[in-house]
């Protein structure tokens, strides 16, 4: 007789099997296995970006409305979010001041907090501090864990102060642009230790002082603009190493003396904006070397002396301003051969002879050619009755009198420079000023 036991083995290892076969996966539970983040950002770094909105903009109650800010399809605008290697999605970028990107309330001041994304990579703030008044000051031990790459501040009335020289520190910064706000004081020297910077605007300020000659260790730079503060001095000397320069705007500043020696090594340039300024020298022979040149605009300045016959050789120049100086002598011919030239300004100087421009010339140039208050100048009859638009200068023999016009005296030449230095650059360098670095 068999054993109730025995019969009931089978069964109790096939109970056995269903049971350890219904057990979860050790794999499933491993302590070491990757935990999904909650709710794709650290909460840390959740909680600093939410304070940061919660200051600068009012338009939604972004902690209910964006609960979740780098969630994909439901992210807030004004932001960008990329994954890092630790799986979680971190904030790269941040744009305030017009929409779509969030509006700045009036008691909105610059939030220290941004320097606290370690992920942070590009901060945008356009037309956002307009009522109180705020300033960049930050310690440099907020700055040190910074990944900023680009730091953008325009157009905002209300910031105010000087430029931090803990600003220095952000190691990574490729483009600093502080445009058009009221900030004042020196340009700091620690400017120099940015040696990653790219671009560098801080024009449309009340800034003083000097150039620092330590703009000379940014190796990197490609675009420098100071224009339109009150800046002082000479341009320094270090500058001839900033080998990569393209573009270089210092117009409407108080800057004199002569320009660096090594002024013909920026073989980069291709911008060269500085009008308005009480310069009263000699116009550089050097500038003829710079051949990738295509705007040189050094109008109101007080330059003297003839153009120098360099200038012919920049092929590459399309717009040359040299209005409002104290320039003589004549127009060397070969301007004339300058075929990609389409805007040339020599008026109210104090040249003299015929006008060595041939019919071709004067109507591609049309409007954009101005030769105006240089009673010396005249216009020879064969080319004059070829163009239809007046250029600023009589006809060779015309005067009313019957007789030949000859080059008058400068005594009796008006006087180049009874403009103020205020006066605002050309309209066409505010377009040039964003062809590199649209930020």
């Amino acid at each position: 007789m068999n054993s109730p036991l025995a019969f009931s083995f089978p069964l109790l290892l096939l109970l056995l099997f269903f049971f350890l076969s219904s057990i979860p996966s050790v794999s499933t539970i491993s302590p070491h296995a990757k935990k999904q983040p909650p709710n794709g950002m650290l909460p840390s770094e959740a909680e600093t970006l939410f304070k940061i909105m919660d200051s600068m903009s009012s338009d939604q109650s972004w902690r209910v409305s964006y609960p979740n800010p780098c969630k994909p399809g439901s992210s807030w605008p004004g932001i960008e979010c990329k994954q890092g290697n630790d799986g979680y999605l971190h904030v790269t970028r941040l744009d305030f001041g017009t929409r779509p990107n969030p509006t700045c309330k009036k008691t909105a001041t610059f939030p220290y907090q941004i320097f606290s994304l370690p992920y942070l990579q590009s901060v945008f703030f356009f037309n956002c501090f307009t009522h109180t008044k705020t300033t960049l000051s930050v310690s440099a031990d907020r700055l040190y864990n910074s990944s900023l790459q680009q730091l953008s501040l325009r157009s905002n009335p209300a910031l105010v102060g000087s430029i931090p020289p803990q600003i220095s520190s952000l190691k990574f910064l490729q483009i600093l642009t502080l445009s058009q706000n009221r900030l004042n004081g020196t340009i700091p020297v620690q400017v120099g230790n940015l040696r990653n910077l790219v671009g560098l605007d801080l024009s449309y300020n009340s800034l003083t002082g000097s150039i620092p000659s330590t703009i000379g260790q940014l190796g990197m730079l490609q675009k420098l603009d100071l224009s339109s503060n009150s800046l002082t001095g000479s341009i320094p000397d270090s500058i001839e190493k900033l080998s990569l320069l393209a573009f270089m705007a210092l117009s409407n500043n108080k800057l004199t003396g002569n320009f660096p020696k090594g002024l013909a090594k920026l073989q980069s340039l291709q911008y060269f904006l500085m009008d308005d300024n009480p310069m009263f020298i000699p116009l550089p022979v050097e500038f003829g070397i710079l051949v990738k040149l295509q705007e040189l605009r050094l109008a109101n300045s007080g330059y003297s002396g003839s153009i120098p016959p360099s200038f012919s050789q920049l092929n590459n120049l399309s717009t040359l301003s040299l209005q409002n100086n104290r320039l003589t002598g004549e127009i060397p011919v070969v301007f004339g051969s300058l075929s990609h030239i389409y805007h040339l300004n020599l008026s109210r100087n104090f040249l003299d002879g015929v006008v060595p421009f041939n019919s071709s010339f004067l109507k591609r140039l049309g409007r954009n050619l101005d030769l105006s208050g240089n009673p010396g100048l005249c216009l020879n009859p064969a080319e004059a009755y070829s163009v239809k638009i007046g250029i600023g200068v009589s006809i060779c023999g015309s005067n009313k009198n019957g007789s030949l016009i000859k080059p008058v005296k400068k005594s009796q030449a008006p006087r180049g420079l009874q403009k103020s230095f205020s006066l605002f650059p050309a309209l066409g360098a505010f377009a040039l000023h964003y062809m590199l670095f649209l930020v």
